[in-house]
């Protein structure tokens, strides 16, 4: 941990008189596209500047591009001197620092690639904090809630028990909000609709490995969605939020809470449109649109896109979609978070925004699914006394135009400072979807609303180099990645890109190009410096990853002075950077910097999902092509080809046996093909299998590594705990290429690398590409792989069943085995008689005969 570094190193530096580094260079950790802007941040606590500045190539350490300093912006919280260092015009893939004044910025990355399986990565997050079921601990949680308060007018006795298990824990704490929630469901929702092809299929709908046939990020949206189906059971019942602040009693982990006085039971708030209890006084609740209206469109959306996919489960989202909306009308005005210990509550006030979005998307829905749903709503209405709940279509539009008027500007957009989610959510959502369906005065009306909020920004933005004018209050990054979204959808819906590097500002404001020089999500990227000791009990109490976790952000000094209870655990690692501007602690100690949010992270999420979409089309960032080859990667590893071309590598691995290399080369020579084969140190070592990989390499095969000792990188159980360190790593890949050296094969010739065990996770993959090799591995989909399974073994396949998957996959898949990688082991246990490469020959003339071509891997994963 970065603490315990600190701590360890106290010695070294009393001794030292080394003088402290008194200027720094701050980038975006997770890199740049080479279309896209490109800036890092020079800052320093002497008053004198820089005149000039370069970027250097990290490999060759030449120079590549140099220019002037520019414009000083002079003092920045704990900086009396900073610049804006721009190369967006260098646009060469690579790996590279930027040098200045003394200060060498972190190495970083331009490439098209950057951003890739960040939005997935991000999604770990959300599955660690679902309640009842929780994937990552492989457990249940909170299977009591819970019983009902607030609900006496609504026919609901208090104390009531009503089942509303589901849906995610808020935050670090175990509170569950109806608001955020069905914000972070929105949100999923619309990354999924607006960047389909970002995401990948890993998980199941309960959220453990495997795949289901439906993108990750819409089987936690449904995780969401369902959870607002039991939140709003009846047409005349909907509850606010499960549990209030005597969850922060104490930390422990979900299953553990009893803190409520009832057993494992926690109080369920109902959605009265009234004052509830907040401590001592009463929150200032003024009616149900707020949370009512984040439900309809929750749904509404969710009707939209499950129309394509689950008519019956559209149906009923499309139901509640309108009695939620009768809900929302019942009473205008906004519902608060209630709390009975401390002041500290979800304190929003607007509510004509949520209202403008419940009615744009309910246009949308109606719009996408008219027919069918014409002929449903007579069906239904039929049978059902209480009938579908719709006002007059023609209504949707002008209806959310006239709640645009009444909140045309996000209210703290240009502010130095807001009540703790007083304007919620902090973007104004509605915007976006009612500009897309507008036309004429109206549509330049809602975009003009969009401008106006991102300019009061821009003007406080651009008097400071690291053009940040988002205020420094509780969850400052959530604002920062929402408002980061509203400039992306202002050029969407307008094309004008003048905007650009204010967005993009934001978004390495998150990734490291702040005062403190790190990544405000937990794990990503994971080669830089990220939070390590968030205040969460998951990393507290059992040191497990919260990998994804998008944390609140730095608060204004004068805030953190007045907070209850907080009392660092360590010593700060920041302090150096540390002002009465603002604070940022990575200790958990700090509950006002350090804690993930869930709704904050499903913002990021989509906001990752944009540039991940937008970096695969370069060609909207200005200057490249769009590449040809389409690839497919797991935890940063490439596992597929182009899955529109009908080619295949054969891929064949090896370690401690060999005999099946003889019969697959022979049949490669037959066939008039070429394999690929992984090997590792030991491989190439043992003298009796020399003149195989001499054959091999004549015979013109690609021949790479496989590790040099065959090491098992990471738990089999927990993917994400590391065996081994990333020095060990290093040596050991580089063992294995000075052994491939000795058959002739450089480095260049073999940059492609097959993990041992094939299993790895995404911090192998960032070991490898910093070390200028790409990982990859076989494609999922068949059983191929478990040929080296033995008969006494529990996961034992035969070579019958392998092929049968093999087939299956081939002729029920869309895509077949197009772009497939498929593994072989080129030699496995004698206690194994039934080897599976006798069946090689049959494999390869049944494909061709499919008209597949076979490819070497470097030719299958070409770029273009």
């Amino acid at each position: 941990m970065k603490k315990w570094l600190f701590i360890l190193l106290l010695p070294v530096l009393s001794f030292s008189k080394k003088e402290e580094p008194q200027s720094w260079i701050r980038i975006n950790q997770l890199g740049y596209t080479p279309g896209g802007v490109k800036v890092a941040v020079w800052c320093s606590k002497e008053e004198k500047g820089i005149s000039n500045w370069e970027l250097v190539d990290a490999a060759s350490k030449k120079t590549v591009f140099t220019a002037k300093a520019g414009k000083a912006f002079g003092e920045y919280g704990p900086f009396k001197q900073t610049y804006r260092l721009n190369f967006s015009s260098y646009k060469k893939p690579g790996r590279y620092y930027v040098k200045a004044g003394g200060a060498v910025s972190p190495e970083f990355e331009i490439s098209n690639d950057v951003y890739k399986g960040a939005a997935d990565f991000c999604l770990r997050y959300m599955r660690q904090q679902r309640t009842g079921f929780n994937p990552y601990l492989k457990d249940s949680c909170h299977t009591h809630d819970g019983y009902v308060l607030y609900g006496e007018k609504a026919g609901i006795k208090d104390s009531t028990r009503i089942d509303v298990v589901g849906g995610w824990h808020d935050a670090s704490d175990y509170l569950q909000y109806s608001s955020t929630s069905a914000n972070a469901t929105y949100h999923l929702l619309m990354a999924y609709r607006d960047f389909p092809t970002v995401f990948t299929d890993e998980k199941q709908a309960n959220g453990l490995d495997g795949k289901n046939g439906m993108a990750d990020v819409l089987d936690e949206a449904k995780w969401g969605l369902d959870w607002l189906l039991k939140m709003h059971p009846r047409d005349d019942w909907m509850f606010n939020q499960i549990a209030d602040d005597r969850d922060h009693m104490g930390m422990r982990m979900p299953k553990q809470d009893t803190f409520y006085g009832r057993g494992f039971e926690r109080p369920v708030y109902f959605v009265s449109g009234e004052p509830q209890q907040r401590g001592k006084f009463m929150n200032a609740t003024t009616g149900t649109s707020s949370t009512a209206g984040k439900f309809a469109s929750a749904f509404a959306l969710g009707a939209e896109i499950y129309n394509k996919i689950d008519t019956t489960y559209s149906d009923l989202l499309f139901y509640k979609m309108g009695s939620a909306y009768s809900f929302a009308v019942k009473r205008n005005g906004f519902s608060q978070t209630a709390s009975v210990r401390s002041p500290y509550i979800y304190a929003e006030e607007n509510w004509n925004d949520d209202m403008e979005l419940a009615l744009a998307a309910q246009a949308s829905v109606y719009k996408e699914t008219k027919l069918r749903r014409l002929r449903k709503m007579i069906e239904y209405n039929r049978t059902h006394s209480e009938g579908y709940h719709l006002i007059n279509p023609g209504l949707f539009i002008g209806g959310s135009f006239d709640h645009s008027k009444q909140e045309p500007i996000t209210p703290w957009l240009g502010f130095d400072t807001a009540k703790h989610y007083q304007w919620y959510p902090f973007i104004n959502l509605g915007h976006y979807e009612l500009a897309k369906q507008l036309k004429g005065k109206q549509r330049d009306t809602i975009i003009g609303y969009y401008k106006e909020g991102i300019q009061r920004v821009w003007n406080k933005a651009k008097a400071n180099a690291f053009y940040r004018g988002i205020p420094f209050i509780w969850c400052s990054n959530n604002l920062t990645a929402s408002f980061a979204i509203q400039c992306y959808w202002y050029k969407e819906l307008t094309g004008d890109k003048q905007f650009d590097e204010l967005e993009q500002a934001n978004f390495d404001w998150l990734f490291g190009c702040n005062p403190w020089g790190t990544s405000m999500v937990y794990g990503l990227p994971s080669w830089g410096d990220t939070p390590v000791d968030p205040h969460s009990a998951f990393t507290h109490i059992k040191n497990y990853p919260i990998d994804g976790g998008l944390v609140d952000g730095p608060v204004y000094g004068s805030i953190y002075k007045g907070l209850i209870g907080i009392q660092l655990k360590d010593p700060d690692e920041y302090a150096a950077f540390q002002s009465g501007l603002a604070v940022y602690h990575d200790d958990y100690g700090d509950y006002s910097t350090n804690e993930p949010t869930m709704d904050g992270t499903a913002s990021l999420i989509y906001l990752l999902a944009a540039k991940e979409a937008a970096s695969l089309n370069p060609s909207a960032g200005g200057t490249l092509r769009t590449p040809k080859n389409k690839l497919s990667y797991n935890f940063g590893a490439v596992t597929r080809g182009d899955s529109a071309n009908k080619k295949i590598a054969l891929v064949f691995t090896g370690h401690e046996f060999a005999d099946g290399g003889d019969f697959i080369a022979s049949t490669l020579q037959q066939e008039k093909i070429k394999g690929s084969f992984f090997f590792t140190g030991d491989f190439f070592r043992n003298p009796a299998f020399t003149k195989l990989i001499v054959d091999l390499k004549k015979q013109g095969n690609y021949i790479a590594p496989h590790s040099d000792k065959h090491l098992l990188y990471c738990d089999w159980t927990q993917r994400d705990s590391l065996l081994v360190t990333k020095e060990q790593f290093k040596k050991d890949l580089q063992k294995n290429y000075r052994m491939m050296s000795r058959f002739g094969i450089r480095e260049e010739q073999a940059r492609y690398f097959l993990p041992p065990y094939e299993w790895y996770n995404d911090s192998i993959a960032a070991w490898t590409k910093q070390m200028g090799f790409q990982l990859i591995n076989f494609t999922p989909g068949t059983r191929s792989t478990a040929d080296y399974t033995t008969p006494e073994m529990k996961n034992y396949r035969s070579s019958d069943e392998i092929w049968a998957s093999i087939i299956n996959a081939e002729q029920t898949r869309p895509a077949g085995l197009n772009g497939f990688i498929v593994l072989i082991h080129i030699g496995t246990d004698p206690k194994r008689s039934d080897k599976f490469y006798r069946r090689l020959p049959e494999l390869v003339q049944y494909c061709k005969a499919r008209g597949y071509q076979f490819q070497r891997v470097d030719e299958l994963l070409k770029a273009d």
